[in-house]
Parts: C-alpha cells; sequence; structure tokens
C-alpha cells in the first residue's frame, strides 16, 4: 500500500519542482535578453470596491468583444465535456466531479488570451480573437509557458489526490453505476469521509494556485519581469490582501460551479467575464 500511494505523490511533487527549476532557467534566460526588472513593485491594499469595480470593467471588456470571446471561450467547456465522457467510458465515475471542480485550477491558463484583449483595449490597439495567438509573440512568453505547464501539473497532481482519497475510503473497486456513487457517498461514513478530505484537499489546492496565478499572468504580458518576480508580486499581492483576494477566490469558485450548468456551458460567459476582470484586479494591485 505504501509503494501504491508513494510511487505517483513522489513523480507528482518530482514534477513540480522540475517546474519550477525550470521555470527558473527559462525566465533567467528571457531576462538576460530583455533586462527584465528585478524590483517587486509597489502593491496597492484593495477593498471590496476594487473587485466590484474590476467586475464591472470587466463586463464592459466582455460587451465590447462580445462574439470574439464567446468563440474562443467555447473550447472551455468542450474539454471539460470530452475528459469528464471519458471518465465514464474508462468507468472512473469517481473522478467526474474532481476533474470538472479541478477545472478552476486551469482556469489561468485559459484566461491568458482574455488578459491580452483587456490589455489591447487600454491602449486602443486593434484586437480581437486573434489576440489569443499573438501572446505568442511575447517577449515573456517562455514564462507564460512554464507557468501553464505548472497548472497543468498541478491540475494532475488534484486529479492522482482524489483517486487515491476515493481507493482509501470507497475504492479500490470502481463504482457500479452514478446512482450507486452518489448513494454511497451521502449514505456511509466512508463516503463522507472522502468527500470532507476530498473539499479540504481541493481547498488548499485553490488557495495555493490563487495565490500564485491571481496576478502573474496579467504581470508577465504588461512588464519587463522574470517568471520568478511575477509569482512573487502575486503572493505579496494575495498576503497583503488576504480577505478581498479571498473573497476573490469566492467568486471565482461560485461563478465557475454556476457556469458549469447546464453542462457547461455556462462557462462560455463566465469564463471571459471572470478573465476580463482579473485583468482589471491586477491593474488596481500593482502599481
Amino acid at each position: 500500500m505504501p509503494d501504491t500511494i508513494g510511487n505517483p505523490l513522489s513523480w507528482a511533487f518530482g514534477a513540480i519542482r522540475s517546474t519550477f527549476g525550470y521555470a527558473s532557467s527559462v525566465a533567467s534566460s528571457v531576462g538576460t535578453k530583455a533586462a527584465a526588472s528585478t524590483e517587486i513593485p509597489q502593491i496597492r491594499k484593495l477593498t471590496l470596491t476594487d473587485l466590484r469595480e474590476a467586475l464591472r470593467k470587466g463586463w464592459d471588456d466582455v460587451m465590447a468583444f462580445r462574439s470574439d470571446v464567446v468563440f474562443v471561450c467555447l473550447l472551455y467547456p468542450v474539454i471539460g465535456g470530452i475528459l469528464a465522457a471519458l471518465a465514464l467510458k474508462g468507468n472512473f465515475v469517481q473522478l467526474v466531479f474532481p476533474i470538472l471542480s479541478g477545472f478552476a485550477l486551469a482556469g489561468p491558463v485559459a484566461a491568458v488570451g482574455l488578459y491580452e484583449m483587456s490589455r489591447r483595449r487600454e491602449t486602443n490597439e486593434p484586437t480581437g480573437w486573434l489576440a489569443y495567438l499573438d501572446v505568442i509573440k511575447s517577449p515573456k512568453f517562455g514564462g507564460i509557458l512554464i507557468l501553464s505547464l505548472f497548472h497543468v501539473v498541478v491540475f494532475l497532481i488534484w486529479i492522482m489526490s482524489a483517486n487515491l482519497i476515493f481507493d482509501a475510503t470507497l475504492g479500490p473497486e470502481a463504482p457500479a453505476s452514478i446512482a450507486a456513487f452518489v448513494h454511497d457517498i451521502f449514505t456511509t461514513g466512508a463516503g463522507w469521509a472522502m468527500m470532507i478530505i476530498g473539499m479540504a484537499l481541493g481547498f488548499a489546492f485553490s488557495v495555493a494556485v490563487l495565490a500564485i496565478s491571481v496576478v502573474s499572468f496579467p504581470m508577465l504580458l504588461d512588464r519587463d519581469v522574470s517568471l520568478p518576480m511575477a509569482v512573487v508580486t502575486s503572493v505579496k499581492v494575495a498576503m497583503k490582501n488576504p480577505v478581498p483576494i479571498g473573497v476573490w477566490g469566492l467568486i471565482v469558485a461560485g461563478s465557475l460551479a454556476l457556469g458549469s450548468l447546464p453542462a457547461l456551458l455556462g462557462l462560455v460567459l463566465v469564463l471571459p467575464i471572470l478573465g476580463h476582470s482579473t485583468w482589471h484586479l491586477y491593474k488596481r494591485a500593482v502599481v
């Protein structure tokens, strides 16, 4: 049993360490070419009014782009639906909810193009859905790519962890059906244990990802900074503003949950609002 649990987890955390190590080397090479800033910018104290204003401006961006953001964000629910369908087809019913809920961990990656669209609108540059592709031209694309890879690794670790929790509680045999699985969750002690442990671990994953990415992706697009500097700044924003950033995390989680209904189609509207609003939150948080 220890070997079964230990090996995947050891690999996963080793992958995170490797990702961060590679991220630092890539960021350093990019910084050498572009003379990236090594000073942490001034961080503002946020209020709940700032969150409301960021959401208002994010909605303005959605209304300005409309069909462009709907077109590019269709991919998000499509990928989620495909992953959920594969889990069901492969008799991994226990992974459907972790996959759908864990999509929030990859949300910042999907929103990178939205940040670029908001940036261009602010600077009166021509924009559209092709701005998603133009992110590749950013001098900091290496850092953006590595940070995106990190989010993918975290998502995979979450799925592995959720499966291990299932094996230790209701498993290891796969559920007979969705109805039987739901019944076992709410009518057995092992089911409640799985749900409580899973929610606690999911919360820890969400807090870590939120702190790392709340302003790091927008900052890489907007400023001449290295990847480590963007991540450090993001964490400092979260530490200086625990209540507003905590509320922001609840807004994101609640919006994504509502957007998952029906059949993930609500994400086509929710994701653009959150993406554009995150850009404006960054602009209010970092001087």
